[in-house]
């Protein structure tokens, strides 16, 4: 596929506002990546079998290898695109590399960049472009920097003006068109005519939305699932649907083949999983009107970690997923104890003091976060570990299992001192008297849960829900002004928004220069630079002297306490919060995570503005 065909179709998501509409223009460019697939494949076995077949200057002999896309690979790459991201995360190249290949004008879509002149018409591929980006990604050592603009320099020669704008918005992670999860979950379905419950449940625990497309739109399934007679297989090879008459049973066998495809993924010990989330309520007893009766637990303000026990390999992950194994290995060495071959528990890990409060998040955050001496931050700062769930035990998967059957389970494994304190009630009294508890003992509140509710991955609903003594929601920063007085030189004023699940983009609800250290203001003004939307907002000359708005990558998310919320016709979602101020930084949650505007709304009563 060309690349210039995703570059088009992004640009026609981020132009339409409908959610559906994004979903029939991907789901449609999916469709085709798919059926051209399908040809290829069975033109390259006609060639190989003697006969010819002619190409067009996009094609590859899809039997070659993986590159061309044959087993589905080519699928991964469009939805990675789509989704503004690149297959191997990371490259090592951001704007500072992308600066000298940028002109002095900058369009509505973005910088062009300025690489000789712009192709006269489309030829670069979707895959000699993720070739590319993989070529970048493993140069390292000395003259790395010129061989990245090299390639770089390369590849924007061969790229058309569009496909310029879209590539210099996915290498900086600013392509916000609108095609989120949630769309794109929903476009794969379409095009696969698959239920989206299924490609949502494999997506939950198989952790790669690029990896639960090609399985339902090429029948390629989990690659951790050994392989056995009658599985799926993929477009490049001889399937089911090959020997299926053609139309609708073809079809049929296709879509079979998808379910089966989607169906192979499942939990695996060593491969974590999107945690399961909480929503909001205002107070204990708007919470169990939701939960009742409930599980209450402490609400700890820490890290979450999910803890894979494999015989004595174990491996720790953050709630974004990473591996920080190495960084933290009192949690490893406690969960290596547990009596068991085979475990995934989820937790919260936190510093505390002495007297068991827990230390200021901050402080918990730089431990999980540092790499280098961790034996000594061990000894001054060291971890503990509270375990709320019991996801996976010794070949058994207990996602589906009611609450209570986890929590049992989890209680009967760990020794006490490593499960949260919890307590079972349908009295909003008793619910309370637990709550103030846990905030004198410097927890953020609690966390109320339906007994009976399976784990739902990755979701936020009305299982759960948290409850603090104040009303916080965590934002994305959409964009920063420079301040005044004492705070010349800083990003100071804070654009903060919500996740609007309806057109999968962001609502401004305000802004709030309140509750910023000297330290938080100096930390924010060096990271916002970093996501700024321009790499001309670093100020030349000295930044005291820097003024008016920064825009920056909707990626910083911050925890936003507020008085409530009052109607409001400055902003677009017709919302405003009042009174807010910072009480931090969250690196360790995505703007994905950030809560959306229903949350905004359930927590706390909407006010007509005084």
């Amino acid at each position: 596929m060309l690349l210039n065909d995703v570059a088009r179709v992004s640009a026609e998501v981020a132009s339409v506002p409908g959610r559906r509409a994004k979903i029939d223009l991907i789901a449609d460019l999916l469709g085709a990546c798919t059926a051209r697939l399908r040809h290829d494949a069975s033109s390259a076995r006609l060639r190989h079998d003697g006969s010819s077949a002619p190409r067009r200057p996009d094609q590859t002999d899809q039997a070659d290898g993986p590159d061309g896309g044959a087993d589905g690979s080519e699928v991964t790459m469009v939805v990675a695109f789509l989704s503004g991201e690149l297959r191997q995360r990371q490259i090592g190249v951001g704007y500072a590399a992308l600066t000298d290949l940028l002109s002095p004008r900058a369009g509505a879509a973005g910088p062009v960049p300025q690489s000789s002149v712009p192709a006269a018409a489309p030829t670069l591929t979707v895959a000699e472009t993720d070739q590319v980006f993989a070529a970048i990604g493993q140069v390292t050592g000395a003259g790395s920097q010129a061989e990245r603009r090299r390639l770089l320099a390369e590849l924007f020669g061969r790229a058309t003006e569009e496909e310029r704008s879209f590539l210099v918005q996915l290498v900086v992670g600013e392509l916000r068109q609108g095609a989120l999860e949630g769309v794109m979950i929903e476009a794969v379905a379409r095009a696969a005519e698959v239920p989206a419950a299924e490609v949502r449940r494999a997506l939950l625990v198989g952790g790669s939305l690029p990896a639960v497309a090609r399985a339902a739109l090429c029948g390629t399934a989990d690659p951790l699932t050994p392989p056995s007679p009658g599985e799926p297989g993929s477009l490049g090879k001889q399937t089911s649907a090959d020997a299926a008459p053609s139309g609708n049973g073809q079809a049929a066998v296709r879509r079979l083949d998808a379910l089966t495809a989607l169906r192979s993924f499942a939990l695996r010990v060593g491969r974590p999983l999107r945690p399961m989330l909480a929503a909001a309520a205002p107070s204990i007893v708007a919470a169990m009107e939701k939960v009742s009766p409930a599980g209450v637990e402490w609400k700890i303000d820490g890290i979450r970690v999910q803890v894979h026990k494999d015989g004595d390999l174990v491996t720790v992950f953050t709630r974004t997923l990473d591996d920080i194994t190495t960084r933290v290995p009192e949690i490893a060495e406690a969960v290596r104890a547990v009596p068991a071959q085979a475990a995934v528990l989820d937790g919260e890990a936190v510093a505390l003091f002495p007297d068991g409060r827990a230390r200021p998040f901050q402080v918990t955050a730089s431990r999980t976060g540092s790499q280098i001496e961790v034996d000594a931050l061990r000894g001054d700062v060291p971890l503990t570990t509270f375990f709320f769930d019991l996801l996976h035990l010794d070949g058994e998967d207990l996602i589906d299992a009611p609450a209570h059957q986890r929590h049992d389970a989890l209680a009967r494994l760990l020794p006490t001192g490593l499960v949260v304190p919890r307590t079972v009630t349908e009295d909003p009294q008793a619910a309370q008297a637990f709550f103030d508890d846990a905030v004198a003992r410097g927890h953020e509140g609690v966390v109320l849960k339906s007994l009976d509710a399976p784990y739902a991955t990755g979701r936020r609903g009305s299982e759960w829900i948290k409850v603090k003594p104040r009303h916080t929601l965590d934002l994305v920063i959409l964009a920063a002004e420079w301040g005044h007085g004492r705070r010349r030189g800083w990003l100071s004023n804070l654009h903060l928004g919500a996740r609007d699940p309806a057109t999968g983009g962001l609502v401004m609800l305000g802004k709030t220069f309140k509750g910023l250290t000297d330290q938080m203001l100096t930390w924010q003004t060096g990271r916002l630079l970093e996501l700024a939307d321009s790499p001309r907002a670093r100020p030349s000359g000295d930044p005291k002297d820097a003024h008016g708005v920064v825009r920056v990558r909707p990626e910083l998310v911050v925890e936003i306490a507020f008085d409530g919320v009052q109607v409001s016709r400055r902003y677009p979602g017709g919302l405003a919060l009042r009174f807010a101020r910072v009480i931090r930084y969250r690196p360790d949650k995505t703007a994905a995570e950030a809560d959306t505007i229903d949350a905004v709304r359930a927590v706390a009563p909407v006010t007509e503005p005084e």
